[in-house]
């Protein structure tokens, strides 16, 4: 994923964008990176932070840089921002999203007269880089975002800084969010990918970005350079875990949802566990929903210890992610011998840390562990954000099974029946994940109760990892 932070003043924005970036450290996990104008033009900062937390890592800038318009990124892949200079002139640019047609794109912009790009370390081409090229094959900032917004298969939502003011653009289809504040004694505004973001910072709500709306934002306004369009697909995973407990997206709260979400699990239920317990952090909301719908006690059996061990995913090794996930949590065994626990996720993915989390709280006296994820099993592996960051489908636990099942080769037909909760394939192939992980009971949210929590319409949602619709 990533996420991204801008600020326009008419003093220094520094101070602003430093921690208005740092409020995005939940969305990203290997790159970051601070771009800023000023009287001495363009200044930039790039920083690894897989070891160490942007704080940590950025907090010389703020003495160091100075600039009254800048742009910051939190990133899982790519370092950015990039200066670029070109025949629009010069300006930074940081990128939110996906893109699947990289090499088409990229033989596009070598017959537009681009001779070459810079690779990584990996061999590959950082995509923020490619998005610079595809602006620069138009006349105009504003004719280049277009353009990427019409070429890009996948998703795009960006920043370009310029020695004017801030451009933002959000994906053609809204796939990620982008809000703008203002400051309360009108010194200047600020875009970030997470409304909550600048609320500590002296700002208020000024408005969202709709899907593919492109606005130019000074320290005297926002400018409207290109109209949204109605369709929207806005990542429904948003809610289920990736937003921050008090984000809100389309005017609708994570945290509200989330109990919306754990509610609807409840009315659907039927086991009575001594407890409900949220796997931390992203599980917790939904299982006070839970909790306060079936009146089963809430608790913690377990409590992740957070102040020196990095988040489970960070490193790039799957087992070592599964290594420092069960080292972090630890047990409360009062609250696990001879319980019955009533566990809720926000997702399985390979299920590989679910069932080690099941094991531990099995050898620390539990008595029955039920499992229940606050979306519907992931069938597709996701073609807009990667979420889920997978390196095939063949890394979902239901892939394999349906392939144990299958056969090599299975149609979409045969995967949208695997999907529906109300057939035979659903309730078996929910049965040998049961089995294989080790669960006493399963039993997934369904997708129409998903959306209901959220409370848009379904066309306005993106719940491809779950039914395969575009």
């Amino acid at each position: 994923m990533g996420g991204f932070f801008g600020a326009v003043s008419k003093t220094s924005c520094v101070f602003d964008l430093f921690y208005g970036t740092d409020y995005h450290s939940h969305l990203g996990t290997r790159r970051a990176g601070l771009a800023v104008y000023g009287d001495k033009g363009f200044d930039r900062s790039i920083h690894n932070i897989e070891n160490s937390p942007f704080r940590t890592k950025f907090q010389d800038e703020v003495d160091k840089m100075e600039g009254r318009f800048g742009i910051g990124c939190i990133s899982d892949y790519e370092p950015q921002p990039l200066i670029v200079r070109s025949h629009l002139g010069t300006y930074a640019i940081t990128t939110v999203g996906k893109i699947n047609n990289t090499e088409e794109l990229v033989e596009s912009v070598y017959q537009g007269g681009t001779s070459h790009f810079l690779e990584m370390s990996g061999g590959d081409i950082n995509p923020t880089e490619l998005v610079a090229a595809l602006i620069n094959q138009k006349d105009s900032i504003v004719d280049g975002i277009k353009y990427v917004q019409e070429s890009v298969d996948g998703s795009m939502t960006l920043l370009v800084l310029t020695s004017k003011g801030i451009y933002a653009a959000r994906d053609k289809f809204g796939r990620t969010p982008v809000a703008v504040g203002k400051k309360n004694d009108d010194d200047g505004y600020c875009v970030s990918f997470e409304s909550f973001a600048y609320l500590n910072l002296g700002y208020t709500h000024y408005k969202e970005l709709g899907p593919a709306e492109i606005v130019f934002i000074t320290p005297d306004g926002v400018e409207q350079v290109s109209a949204p369009q109605k369709k929207m697909k806005i990542c429904s995973f948003l809610w289920i875990y990736y937003g921050y407990p008090c984000s809100s997206y389309e005017g609708i709260s994570v945290e509200e949802m989330r109990y919306n979400c754990g509610r609807l699990l409840a009315k659907r239920d039927h086991v009575k566990p001594d407890l409900v317990a949220g796997v931390p952090d992203s599980g917790t909301a939904h299982a006070i929903g839970y909790a306060n719908e079936s009146g089963v006690p809430f608790s913690r059996p377990f409590i992740k210890y957070t102040p020196t061990w990095p988040r489970s995913f960070m490193p790039t090794n799957q087992s070592k992610r599964n290594v420092i996930a069960k080292m972090k949590m630890l047990p409360v065994e009062a609250l696990i011998k001879d319980k019955s626990l009533l566990l809720i996720d926000d997702s399985i993915v390979r299920g590989t840390q679910l069932r080690e989390t099941t094991e531990y709280l099995y050898a620390s006296g539990a008595k029955e562990v039920h499992i229940r994820p606050a979306c519907p099993p992931l069938l597709f592996g996701c073609r807009y954000l990667n979420f889920s960051r997978s390196n095939s489908e063949m890394d979902l636990i239901t892939r394999r099974i349906i392939k144990e099942r299958e056969g090599d080769f299975v149609s979409d037909e045969v995967l949208k029946d695997y999907a529906n909760p109300e057939s035979r394939n659903y309730k078996e192939m929910l049965d040998e994940i049961c089995k294989q992980l080790n669960f006493t009971t399963l039993r997934y949210h369904r997708l129409d109760d998903m959306i209901e929590s959220i409370g848009l319409d379904k066309c306005d949602l993106c719940t491809y990892c779950w039914d395969g619709e575009e």
